[in-house]
């Protein structure tokens, strides 16, 4: 059983969004651990790209667009086939697409919910069911600091991400039980792809107001060392922030105050980063 304490120096582990960003990261610093990974993005070519420089014999890359709950209990169960059974799920693929309340597209509503929400509830109804049967195991969800204070141009992206963090509370609860740990990470803005693309967004302001960016080496530590061996219910990044985002929820109008000066400080470091602006990662 996957108790608290020392991880186990081998584990096989399930992770979407692995073709960029917080996804691939994860995947390749699992892979140096030693561990398994089965590694899967809607983006098959990048992955597999990805891929060439993982170990052959640990990696394993497969095509799974989350939003579709069959695809789901097909590509999982390969991975079951493949590696003898999955001990920890990593529900990683992401989508945000900074806008007003009023000009979000139907197609753009439906994408926000479909990859960020329905396809954490698929991913971990499928893992629930193979680890609940084992009687161990775990799934970690990746919601945001966004699921802990609401965020204006980038409602969408806030709401579903309240909702992976609800369900995750939740079923946490439900599989506990059964020897299933449900752990949900939300970070503040990562220094990813997704965050490159919001740059040129003036709704996105927000994304931006942070004295720092969080890495990808912030969140992959923060699945090793604490996810993994403590097997928390949520964990926040960084604490300073989440103070800020949870005094916001429990006292909403706190954020009609603050969000004039937040919104001049994220204004700023956009047109910052505008002038500065790298090459497009990849």
């Amino acid at each position: 059983m996957l108790a608290s304490g020392p991880v186990p120096p081998v584990l096989r582990f399930f992770v979407t969004g692995c073709a960029s960003g917080i996804g691939r990261h994860l995947a390749g610093v699992l892979l140096a651990a030693g561990h398994q990974v089965f590694a899967t993005d809607l983006d098959d070519a990048a992955l597999r790209a990805h891929a060439g420089a993982w170990p052959p014999d640990r990696a394993h890359t497969h095509r799974l667009d989350v939003s579709q709950a069959d695809a789901w209990e097909l590509v999982f169960a390969e991975a079951v086939r493949t590696m003898g059974g999955v001990d920890v799920l990593c529900n990683v693929a992401g989508y945000l697409l900074p806008g007003r309340v009023g000009d979000y597209t139907t197609e753009v509503v439906h994408r926000h919910f479909d990859v960020n929400t329905k396809g954490v509830v698929f991913g971990t109804q499928v893992a629930a069911r193979h680890m609940r049967a084992r009687g161990e195991g775990h799934i970690i969800n990746i919601a945001s600091l966004a699921a802990l204070a609401p965020v204006p141009g980038i409602a969408l992206y806030s709401a579903s991400k309240y909702a992976v963090r609800g369900f995750s509370l939740a079923a946490a609860q439900e599989l506990r039980q059964h020897g299933v740990a449900v752990t949900v990470i939300c970070p503040d803005a990562v220094d990813t792809p997704m965050l490159d693309m919001q740059v040129d967004h003036d709704a996105a302001a927000m994304t931006f107001s942070g004295s720092r960016f969080l890495s990808v080496d912030d969140i992959s530590t923060a699945i090793l060392k604490r996810a993994l061996p403590k097997r928390p219910l949520e964990i926040y990044l960084p604490r300073s922030r989440a103070l800020l985002a949870r005094l916001a929820d429990l006292f909403p109008r706190t954020a009609l105050w603050l969000r004039p000066m937040l919104e001049r400080r994220g204004r700023a470091r956009q047109a910052a980063m505008q002038r500065l602006r790298q090459p497009t990662r990849n």
